[in-house]
Protein backbone atom coordinates (compact mmCIF):
# COMPACT_ATOMS: atom_id res chain seq x y z
CA UNK A 1 0.00 0.00 0.00
CA UNK A 2 1.30 3.45 -0.94
CA UNK A 3 1.75 5.89 1.93
CA UNK A 4 0.35 9.32 1.12
CA UNK A 5 1.75 12.49 2.60
CA UNK A 6 -0.95 14.97 3.54
CA UNK A 7 -0.44 18.68 4.06
CA UNK A 8 -2.55 21.05 6.08
CA UNK A 9 -3.96 24.42 5.04
CA UNK A 10 -0.92 26.36 6.29
CA UNK A 11 1.53 24.25 4.24
CA UNK A 12 -0.77 24.40 1.19
CA UNK A 13 -0.83 28.21 1.32
CA UNK A 14 2.96 28.27 1.66
CA UNK A 15 3.15 26.33 -1.62
CA UNK A 16 0.16 27.90 -3.41
CA UNK A 17 -0.21 31.60 -2.51
CA UNK A 18 -3.86 31.87 -3.52
CA UNK A 19 -6.82 32.98 -1.44
CA UNK A 20 -8.79 30.29 0.36
CA UNK A 21 -11.89 31.13 -1.70
CA UNK A 22 -9.95 30.91 -4.97
CA UNK A 23 -8.67 27.44 -4.08
CA UNK A 24 -12.17 26.34 -3.02
CA UNK A 25 -13.71 27.61 -6.26
CA UNK A 26 -11.04 25.88 -8.32
CA UNK A 27 -11.71 22.63 -6.44
CA UNK A 28 -15.42 22.91 -7.21
CA UNK A 29 -14.67 23.37 -10.93
CA UNK A 30 -12.28 20.39 -10.94
CA UNK A 31 -9.26 22.61 -11.60
CA UNK A 32 -7.45 21.87 -8.33
CA UNK A 33 -6.94 18.71 -6.23
CA UNK A 34 -9.81 18.10 -3.82
CA UNK A 35 -9.32 18.46 -0.09
CA UNK A 36 -9.66 15.43 2.17
CA UNK A 37 -11.85 15.83 5.25
CA UNK A 38 -9.98 14.41 8.23
CA UNK A 39 -12.51 15.52 10.83
CA UNK A 40 -15.46 17.89 10.80
CA UNK A 41 -13.05 20.82 11.30
CA UNK A 42 -9.81 19.63 9.72
CA UNK A 43 -8.92 19.13 6.06
CA UNK A 44 -5.75 18.20 4.21
CA UNK A 45 -4.48 17.80 0.66
CA UNK A 46 -2.43 15.00 -0.89
CA UNK A 47 1.08 16.44 -1.35
CA UNK A 48 1.73 14.39 -4.50
CA UNK A 49 -1.47 15.75 -6.13
CA UNK A 50 -0.49 19.33 -5.25
CA UNK A 51 3.02 18.85 -6.66
CA UNK A 52 1.55 17.35 -9.86
CA UNK A 53 -0.80 20.35 -10.17
CA UNK A 54 2.12 22.78 -9.76
CA UNK A 55 4.18 20.91 -12.36
CA UNK A 56 1.25 20.85 -14.81
CA UNK A 57 0.86 24.61 -14.42
CA UNK A 58 4.59 25.13 -14.88
CA UNK A 59 4.89 22.91 -17.95
CA UNK A 60 1.74 24.17 -19.70
CA UNK A 61 3.25 27.60 -20.20
CA UNK A 62 -0.29 28.95 -20.58
CA UNK A 63 -1.17 32.24 -18.96
CA UNK A 64 -4.00 32.10 -16.45
CA UNK A 65 -7.19 33.58 -17.87
CA UNK A 66 -8.65 36.55 -16.05
CA UNK A 67 -12.36 36.32 -15.30
CA UNK A 68 -14.31 38.42 -17.77
CA UNK A 69 -11.31 38.82 -20.07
Amino acid sequence: MEIKTLINRKKLHAMIPLAERTIYNMEQRGEFPRRIALTSRSVAWDLAEIEEWIEARRSSGAQAARPGA
